[in-house]
């Protein structure tokens, strides 16, 4: 079981310049923060002249490309003299720098880009001994076109830079992604609650359990194992009393209004649920979508899907009761197996005894109608004399 939407989501103000995301596990019931883009984060862009075409000569010798104080050794010979050549050498350098050629004018040029933030900076310089032509191309020959920067925010009056547009770890349980920057316009972080969501999946729940617990009942009346499916029937029934979160007030499904019957079916009490969404709202959420830091792990708060995911897991376990209802129906399948092999047997037996007794029948029917017929030809002789 998935928490999916069931969590709070935050919102943006502007959803042009801030796109946001919740965390997993996020508890963002409470979120209110105020954000101003000062700067995007931005990677260093940088472009040769035009030329005639890709495949015209560049010069020999060797380069070095400089990313973030790391050397990478380029090397331009007879095999890959050519802006194509130098696009691909540039490439399988390991230096996060992406070459390409950019058609232009009916004519080329080659692009260089890097990582966003200003760390992620370059520069191509010649080694000594390289061609005049090739110490000409990269020395003048290309230019900066854009600088390297890093993402520069304000958060709630304090000022962070970060090497890329998107941001997990300054709004606690929000994912930004940065696209507009605007220098003193604030946007303004909120969140929306899925009460209407969070209704409506505990009432499926209760109709899903119900239909599950409706199945399990005919099941053991119909197939073997059935010590395996009470069992499982034994862990659905306690889910309604057992502590998905470490709430002291709303820690079970029967503190949101979720009961038992006498039946093993579940109810669920509507007034109830509404009544805590609208005193903690957090604890209700928190059954569906448990908080995850320091003292809330998946052993204190598991939720709802955690405590199915271990019936699960105990069920598919080896020598769990799926394993054993599946060797009860294999012993039952080979004892209906053995019981039809003998029911054909016996079925064989006694075919081959009625073909016996029809043959023979068959026989003495032939020898009477032969009887008879030597009967009826006399009789006719006899008339005829007479």
């Amino acid at each position: 079981m998935s928490t999916g939407s069931l969590g709070s989501q935050p919102t943006t103000s502007d959803n042009g310049a801030l796109a946001v995301t919740a965390l997993p596990h996020a508890q963002l019931g409470r979120l209110a923060t105020d954000i101003e883009i000062r700067q995007l984060a931005r990677a260093q862009t940088t472009h040769s002249g035009l030329v005639a075409s890709a495949g015209d000569p560049v010069g020999m010798g060797g380069l070095t490309l400089t990313v973030a104080g790391v050397a990478h050794a380029i090397t331009i010979d007879a095999a890959n003299n050519s802006l194509t050549g130098l696009a691909d050498a540039i490439n399988a350098s390991g230096s996060g720098i992406n070459a390409s050629i950019v058609a232009d004018q009916g004519q080329v040029r080659l692009v260089l880009k890097g990582e966003t933030g200003s760390a992620k900076a370059f520069a191509i310089t010649a080694d000594a001994g390289a061609d005049p032509a090739l110490a000409e191309f990269v020395t003048s020959g290309l230019a900066r076109s854009q600088a390297a920067s890093d993402a520069m925010i304000r958060v709630d009056g304090v000022d962070y830079h970060r090497p890329t547009n998107s941001i997990s770890d300054i709004v606690p349980g929000v994912s930004l992604i940065l696209k507009k920057a605007e220098v003193g316009t604030t946007i303004i972080l909120g969140s929306t609650r899925p009460a209407d969501a969070l209704k409506q999946t505990v009432a499926d729940f209760v109709t899903v359990f119900n239909q599950l617990q409706t199945s399990l009942k005919e099941a053991r009346r119909t197939v073997g194992g059935t010590g395996n499916l009470r069992a499982l029937d034994r862990q659905l029934t306690a889910l309604a009393s057992k502590a998905l979160t470490g709430n002291a007030g709303i820690s079970r499904l029967s503190d949101i209004g979720i009961k038992t019957d006498r039946s093993g079916n579940l109810m669920l009490d509507p007034a109830r649920l509404d009544a805590v969404l609208a005193s903690d709202p957090d604890a209700v959420e928190a059954l569906f979508n448990p908080p995850r830091d320091g003292s809330d792990t998946h052993l204190t708060d598991p939720g709802l899907a955690g405590a199915l995911d271990e019936i699960r897991d105990a069920a598919v376990a080896p020598g769990g009761w799926i394993e054993g209802l599946n060797k009860a129906l294999q012993a039952e399948a080979s004892t209906i197996a053995r019981n039809r092999e003998r029911m054909e047997a016996r079925e064989d037996a006694y075919q081959a005894r009625l073909e016996k007794q029809y043959a023979s029948l068959d026989a003495k029917l032939s020898a009477f109608k032969a009887t008879q017929a030597y009967l009826e030809q006399q009789i006719k002789l006899w008339s005829n004399e007479n």
